[in-house]
Parts: structure tokens; C-alpha cells; sequence
């Protein structure tokens, strides 16, 4: 356990606590969590330890939310799992595109985007309230492995931050899936992709275990709790916190590009 005073220690176990709850809402609970991490570490700590040891909690929260919503979400659990596998070939790749890569140039591609998706959500007010009648069909399934496995897990390697939300909006639109559902699935892909970047790190030997364990302990309260709301809340309340998150990425990246 690295030296931090209690006060920067329970502020670092909140801050475990509401991304756990956000994470299993819509996605994008590092948002939070990171920088918190970063500011929190004491000075010196290399960037790769504190996404390290991210990863490390992230995970438990994750897996927490995930078995939350498919004991009580109609989630095809086959299909969450071929994204992910796909999207944890896609992380990989990502991550090795990455050491040589400026993502400044990606930045603001990804904010254009994530405005445009922002505007289709609220001019779309009926997006993801509601799924498709029956099963997806396999061109579907085959679109989402590309897309939100392949595509998204690539992203997630290369950059990262988001990657939670972008596959619950590439879940909902392609599978026609309500944001509910989208979500649930969403947490099992990214049990993958989180599982396949803490082995990366823990190999570097970029893992704080002792604090992750801590804060897991946080995230996992936050992560089923964030499940839980979201199922007894239903894709009305999870459309609302998915815009907040989308607005909250757009302002985080535009801070990264144009003033850190």
C-alpha cells in the first residue's frame, strides 16, 4: 500500500463507490475513477500504475454488475460473450497500435461523435426504450462482434476512456436491444476487455493490489448497486445518466486536447 493520507484514502474509496454505481448505470465510471487515481497516487507514480491498478478494480465492480443483471435481465449471455472475446482481440490490438500512436489526432474525432450521438439520442427520444420483437438475427450478431467487439475493444486498447458507454449505444443500435439490456450485455463485454488489459499491466508489474483490493471492495458496493437502479429504474432513468456521461466525456476529452 503506497503512503496516502487517510483523507486522499477515503476520497479515493468514494470515488470507487459512484464509478462502480456509473459504471453499471450506462459505462464510463473510469471517467471518474482515473483521475482520482491520478491526482491521489503520491507524486512520482507512473501513469501505467494508476491505470493498472484501475483495471484491477474496475474489474471486480464490473463482474459485480454483470452477474446483478443476468440474474434478473433478459441478457443473451452467448452472444455478450463472442463480443467479447472479439472486443478482447480488439483491446489487444489496440494496445499494441498504441505505443506508437499520437491519440491527440483521435481526440477530437471522438468528440464530434459523441455530440452527433448525443444530438441522435435526444432528437430520438423512443432510442432504446423498447427492444425488437424476437431474437437478433445473425447478420446482427455478426455487426455487433465487428463493431462493438472488434471496433470498441480496439478503441478501448488504443485510448480508453468511454469505452462502457460507446458499447452501450453500438449494443442498442445494432442489436435493438432497450438501454437496460444494452447495459447488462455491455458489462459482460467488458469483463473481457478489462480482464485482458489488468493481465497486461499485472505482467508489467503496474498493480497496486493492495489499494485495488480496497477500492474494489468500494466498487463492487457501487457496481451492484448501479445495476440494480437500473433495472428498477428502467431505460427513461439510464437514457438520462447516458446523456450526463456523454456531455462529462466530451468536456474530459476537450479539457485533455486544448487545455492540460
Amino acid at each position: 500500500m503506497p503512503d496516502i493520507a487517510l483523507t486522499v484514502l477515503v476520497l479515493l474509496c468514494l470515488a470507487a463507490l459512484a464509478a462502480g454505481w456509473i459504471d453499471a448505470v450506462v459505462g464510463g465510471g473510469g471517467l471518474l475513477l482515473l483521475p482520482v487515481l491520478l491526482l491521489g497516487l503520491p507524486a512520482g507514480t507512473p501513469a501505467a500504475t494508476a491505470l493498472g491498478t484501475n483495471k484491477a478494480v474496475a474489474i471486480v465492480g464490473t463482474t459485480g454488475a454483470a452477474v446483478t443483471y443476468a440474474r434478473r435481465a433478459p441478457v443473451d449471455v452467448r452472444t455478450a460473450v463472442r463480443i467479447g472475446l472479439a472486443a478482447l482481440a480488439g483491446s489487444s490490438t489496440g494496445a499494441f497500435f498504441a505505443a506508437g500512436m499520437s491519440t491527440d489526432v483521435l481526440k477530437p474525432v471522438i468528440m464530434v461523435v459523441l455530440l452527433a450521438v448525443a444530438a441522435f439520442v435526444i432528437l430520438r427520444p423512443a432510442f432504446g426504450t423498447a427492444p425488437s420483437p424476437g431474437p437478433a438475427s445473425p447478420r446482427r450478431i455478426l455487426a455487433a462482434i465487428g463493431l462493438a467487439g472488434l471496433g470498441i475493444g480496439f478503441y478501448d486498447g488504443l485510448i480508453g476512456p468511454g469505452t462502457g458507454t460507446f458499447l452501450v449505444l453500438a449494443l442498442t443500435a445494432v442489436l435493438h436491444l432497450d438501454l437496460v439490456t444494452a447495459s447488462a450485455t455491455a458489462k459482460i463485454v467488458n469483463c473481457c476487455t478489462n480482464a485482458g488489459a489488468l493481465v497486461t499491466f499485472a505482467w508489467q508489474g503496474a498493480v497496486l493490489w493492495r489499494l485495488a483490493l480496497l477500492l474494489a471492495v468500494f466498487n463492487l458496493a457501487g457496481g451492484m448497486l448501479g445495476a440494480r437502479t437500473a433495472l428498477k429504474r428502467g431505460s427513461g432513468f439510464v437514457r438520462v445518466v447516458l446523456l450526463t456521461v456523454v456531455f462529462a466525456l466530451v468536456a474530459n476529452l476537450a479539457y485533455q486536447q486544448w487545455l492540460a
